[in-house]
């Protein structure tokens, strides 16, 4: 019904969890690479392979996330994995080798994995049917407000600090924070019914053992859609791992790390606010079609300007550079903010109802396996041609993603759709 309550107490409960855990994981990742580098002497390319660690541990841990969020009580599933999720920050302060500290980081990866897919699968469970696509797109400005403050809070206190220690604290706080607000939510009559209808779903498969294979741990359906999140993930992958060191040793711009996340976050909540009227109208691909464009002249912008600063000698070059840096965050953020909620929502409108967990962990595995291989060939492509080729090769990916989805992935996605107030 058009009256039902987007903003209801449970769902702001969900979102501040949200926001806690991502500021817990933002706050360390744009410092973690000058971490290894200056802790533990790593050289580039085992920065690259440490940090990506991370990453593959989540995309293995996200299938079967999904199939528990939708065969187990989900409250039980989110309360675990954030329980773990805390606990592991302990690890870094207790790891005093370069190897430790790799198999903490590389197990780290497995509760982040399955908690984001149970905390986004509540999420969506407490919305009302009605506004279901609209507060998908809301929901993710918890992600984009953590992504604001959180690089900014880590780089400001490093600089005031240059205590490392004082940040894994402060993100073992926030992470059991949030816990403790998860803790509270109470999933109603309407978890009971979803609970019920997962565990009708489970018995019909229970007799067709066909089904229950692959695509109980992943969205066969949305292949496609998964395919091309993992080229946007890549670049991502690439910008938020190695924009500190890239803009220290090639930009020359020391202390801009911050607001470079702060604008992109920016500019993420601006498009999530933007985008929610075309959301509730269902025109889901517009969305995607959008924020794809907007993201490909932000990062084309990022690795096109120190060039045009070289080829017009005539331009201040130190204020060409910061021009194209600059606007390219807000750019990306932009088309990010449109990007994401599309891309899920289209994910979760080719599932059935029995399969929300397995749509939204696909969505989430696919850009996972796109961040580790942003970051582990990033590290690779930077020792051995410099970070500049790296970053070249993320913007030579967006587009190659954005053209696969002009070309497939749209049609894909009409063809499947299983929600007609969507398109």
């Amino acid at each position: 019904m058009p009256n039902e309550r987007l903003w209801n107490r449970n769902y702001c409960k969900v979102m501040t969890a949200n926001f806690a855990l991502f500021f817990a994981f933002y706050v360390l990742t744009p410092l973690l690479p000058l971490y290894l580098s200056e802790h533990f002497g790593a050289t580039k390319d085992v920065i690259g392979l440490v940090l990506s660690g991370y990453t593959v541990t989540a995309l293995v841990f996200r299938p079967f996330s999904g199939f528990f969020v939708d065969s187990f009580p989900r409250k039980t599933v989110l309360m675990i994995s954030f329980a773990a999720f805390t606990i592991f920050f302990a690890g870094y302060l207790a790891a005093s080798t370069l190897l430790l500290f790799t198999i903490v980081r590389t197990l780290h990866g497995g509760p982040f994995g399955a908690l984001t897919v149970a905390n986004s699968t509540v999420a969506i469970d407490v919305l009302p049917s009605s506004r279901r696509t609209e507060g998908i797109g809301y929901y993710g400005l918890s992600n984009n407000l953590a992504m604001a403050l959180a690089p900014t809070a880590g780089i400001w206190l490093y600089q005031l600090t240059h205590n490392f220690e004082l940040l894994f604290w402060l993100a073992l706080a926030v992470a059991l924070l949030g816990w403790c607000v998860d803790a509270t939510i109470a999933v109603g009559e309407k978890g009971r019914a979803e609970q019920a209808g997962r565990a009708a779903a489970n018995a019909t498969r229970n007799t067709l053992h066909a089904k229950l294979s692959f695509d109980r741990f992943f969205l066969v359906r949305g292949w496609l859609l998964g395919l091309n999140m993992v080229a946007f993930g890549f670049c991502f992958g690439v910008l938020s791992n190695y924009l500190a060191i890239y803009s220290k040793e090639t930009l020359g711009i020391t202390g801009g790390t911050g607001t470079y996340f702060m604008l992109c976050s920016i500019g993420l909540m601006l498009s999530r606010l933007q985008g929610a009227h075309a959301l509730r109208q269902g025109r889901v691909t517009h969305n995607a079609a959008t924020g794809m464009l907007i993201s490909l002249v932000g990062y084309t912008l990022f690795i096109l300007m120190p060039t045009l600063a070289q080829l017009f000698p005539a331009l201040d070059a130190s204020s060409v550079i910061l021009l194209g840096y600059y606007g390219s965050a807000l750019l990306i953020g932009l088309g990010n903010g449109h990007m994401w909620p599309a891309f899920q929502n289209m994910t979760i409108c080719v599932a059935p109802n029995s399969q929300r967990g397995t749509a939204n962990s696909t969505i989430l595995v696919s850009w996972d396996a796109g961040m580790g291989l942003g970051v582990l060939l990033g590290g690779i492509i930077a020792e051995h041609l410099g970070y500049g080729c790296a970053f070249w090769t993320m913007a030579a990916v967006n587009a190659a993603g954005v053209l696969l989805f002009f070309t497939a992935t749209r049609q894909f996605f009409l063809d499947r759709n299983m929600n007609q107030s969507v398109k």
